[in-house]
């Protein structure tokens, strides 16, 4: 798996707050019934040519574990409907173990938020680190007589679960403002002007551009016979790594990804065809855009899911390199170049929220701070 910090055990164990926090979650009980956990040890078969777990297989193993929890809480089958912006923070590396925690936050009427821990452990030093921390949005599937199922509601027991039980009703309402707040900050030319600009010396996104069909085999399918949503997350990731080394002719190292948004079910038999470009170059970090389509041997493609890649080149110490600018395709180019920096925005002022280093609620995350605490 590739992201910003290094895996090393060195730099693990400087991580204090990272530990600490594992160590909290360990010596809090909770009886949530929902709690599903996962330990997998990393293979070659699982790794990059860096011998680190690839991110494709660690979203596989989050989608199959946050589904299992979702499936005990409803009782009937669930799919994925979409997953949280993910920032990882540490490599993992083959030998070492990957231990995944899943449980439902909260329970709305179809829908649920799973909330998923990840963190690493080496065995032979008994150290143990976060990796990173995603939330999955799950819906059940209809009855056969088309019955909607209606969720039982979640009691929460522990102080985390009240907290992560408030927040996540704020959660939901910030996913579904999503498009709003893209469109409301690019009506706002002033969040715009520090990067709308391309050098004469900018690499055309054209030359990033990446294209691959997947044939959907019986391997690649769920429990219900549909694709497994982390399969094709996975596929998603490859082709936006392979865009973004076209950019900066290099290993990249992919930082966050944006929310996955899953528009519909794709089957056995189906083509997914794969597209993949830079939208926005920074200084030291650039988006990339993957859009998922499925077809069969006739009828009209259809839109299964988009995503946004953020990835950076790190150098010998570590640190990000700074990366060439990028020259939009005429039309639609200019478009996803300014969306890319409204999401770098939202990316950032959520990072203020978080930490409560501001006293006023940026325009591009419409978030109650009174909701952050339970009552």
């Amino acid at each position: 798996m590739s992201s910003r910090v290094s895996g090393d055990l060195q730099n693990a164990a400087e991580e204090a707050e990272g530990e600490g926090e594992e160590e909290d979650d360990e010596g809090e009980k909770s009886v949530n019934p929902t709690e599903v956990k996962m330990s997998q040890i990393v293979m070659p078969c699982h790794s990059n040519h860096r011998q680190e777990l690839s991110v494709g297989q660690l979203l596989k193993w989050i989608d199959s574990c946050a589904c299992l929890s979702a499936e005990r809480h409803a009782g009937c089958p669930c799919v994925t409907a979409s997953m949280d912006d993910i920032h990882f923070e540490h490599t993992i590396r083959v030998g070492q173990v990957v231990n995944i925690k899943a449980k439902v936050n909260r329970a709305f009427n179809t829908s649920m938020e799973v909330g998923v821990h990840v963190s690493c452990e080496d065995l032979f030093l008994d150290r143990h680190w976060r990796v990173c921390h995603a939330y999955a949005t799950f819906v059940t599937q209809r009855t056969n007589t088309g019955k909607k199922v209606i969720l039982k509601l979640i009691v929460p027991h522990t102080e985390k679960e009240q907290v992560e039980y408030s927040v996540a009703a704020e959660r939901r309402r910030v996913r579904m403002l999503h498009d709003d707040i893209i469109k409301d900050l690019l009506s706002h030319a002033s969040v715009l002007q520090a990067d709308n600009w391309a050098p004469g010396n900018a690499v055309a996104a054209e030359k990033t551009k990446v294209e691959s069909v997947e044939l959907v085999l019986p391997t690649h399918a769920n429990h219900q016979v549909n694709t497994f949503g982390g399969q094709i997350m996975a596929w998603m990731v490859n082709v936006a790594t392979i865009a973004a080394s076209r950019l900066c002719q290099a290993h990249p190292t992919l930082r966050t990804i944006d929310m996955f948004t899953f528009r519909g079910p794709s089957h056995v038999g189906d083509r997914l065809l794969l597209r993949a470009i830079v939208n926005n170059a920074f200084k030291n970090s650039m988006e990339v855009g993957v859009r998922a389509e499925a077809y069969h041997e006739e009828g009209p493609n259809r839109h299964i899911n988009s995503a946004f890649m953020t990835f950076e080149v790190l150098d010998d110490h570590r640190k990000p390199c700074t990366l060439p600018r990028i020259r939009p395709e005429p039309l639609e180019g200019g478009r996803r170049f300014q969306e890319a920096t409204a999401r770098k925005k939202i990316r950032l002022d959520r990072k203020y929220i978080i930490s409560r280093t501001q006293g006023e609620v940026p325009l591009s995350v419409p978030w109650d701070p009174r909701n952050q605490e339970y009552e």
